[in-house]
């Protein structure tokens, strides 16, 4: 089946209130995939091959993988549209927990089924009891979260995607709605007030009127474009693969900096200007330079104070990002 549209007819309410989070559970369940369909996601493969004992350790690896599709699905309810720009994961399994299990069928089959043409033996056999399956599902989602994710990959992982909402919060700000959504990603289309998304999957093209239930967008490291949620009846949610992923797999060399350039500055801080051409946390920096936060800190203080980098809040971390002025002075 060809490429099929689905359709957001945003109001200028729903324009004005379209907003980012970043969802630790939609990772969390997204990445599921590395395990079930290796090598789709190439930056992500160094840390998860680190992680894949720990995986395999876990009891409830059989049923964690076949939550994901083989054509990539996963159900919409294990993914619930954030209601805060950051959530923890602890009140979004809580959204999944609530979800009445007389229609837990109904949210497995339209992940599995039109693909499949069958759910997984684990989910079929589950079904008898769904209340209990429901249970399982939300554990070992919590258990795969604190042993495997949250140790080491999460505190990176976050930084990345906090520094991509930045940046297209900056887009939106500077440039507009259609900037941000071809930003976003080139199967995106904004037009006479319709946000258009290529899709592979359902019975025909679909028309979504948001009509003042606001459409969220979420960065994730797992997925090859922009995606929607498979029911047309749940909340707007566009997830769009982040920027920076590349970073993920390992220190990269900072970029050259011209002599003449650290002659002035001093060549840390000419490479840490090299560094800053999208917002980045010192902790992040630190990791990829091979040094402490301390210095880093130190260094970025120096560089705020002339005017040379910016900050950036976001939640509760802050990011830096190169000045304008900066941006000159590496020209």
């Amino acid at each position: 089946m060809g490429d099929q549209v689905h359709r957001f007819r945003l109001g200028l309410e729903d324009l004005a209130s379209a907003s980012f989070a970043c969802s630790p559970l939609q990772e969390t369940v997204l990445s599921l995939r590395m395990w079930t369909h290796p090598g789709k996601y190439v930056h992500q493969a160094p840390m998860f091959e680190r992680i894949r004992p720990e995986f395999e350790r876990l009891e409830c690896a059989p049923l964690l993988r076949c939550l994901v599709a083989s054509n990539r699905y996963v159900p919409d309810f294990l993914t619930p549209r954030p209601s805060t720009p950051f959530p923890e994961i602890q009140a979004e399994l809580a959204v999944v927990r609530a979800l009445p299990p007389e229609r837990l069928r109904a949210e497995l089959e339209p992940a599995f089924l039109p693909h499949d043409r069958q759910l997984p033996p684990l989910l079929a056999g589950g079904l008898a009891d769904p209340p209990r399956l429901l249970a399982e599902i939300a554990d070992a989602l919590e258990t795969y979260w604190v042993r495997c994710l949250a140790p080491e990959w999460w505190p990176r992982a976050r930084s990345v995607l906090h520094a991509d909402i930045v940046h297209r919060s900056r887009v939106l700000a500077e440039r507009g709605a259609a900037a941000l959504f071809q930003d976003l990603d080139p199967r995106l289309l904004w037009r006479d007030g319709v946000l258009t998304i290529r899709r592979d999957w359902g019975d025909g093209d679909s028309d979504i009127v948001v009509g003042g239930r606001g459409l969220v967008f979420t960065p994730t490291f797992f997925a090859r474009g922009a995606i929607t949620n498979i029911s047309d009846e749940s909340p707007p949610v566009i997830n769009y693969p982040a920027r920076g992923q590349a970073t993920m797999a390992g220190p990269a060399a900072p970029p050259p900096t011209r002599r003449a350039l650290e002659q002035l500055i001093g060549a840390p801080k000419a490479r840490l200007l090299a560094m800053l051409d999208e917002p980045v946390s010192t902790t992040e920096l630190a990791r990829r330079l091979g040094v402490t936060p301390g210095a880093v800190s130190q260094h970025l203080s120096v560089l705020a104070g002339t005017r040379l980098v910016n900050r950036a809040r976001h939640g509760r971390m802050v990011l830096y990002v190169r000045s304008p002025l900066a941006d000159e002075l590496l020209r």
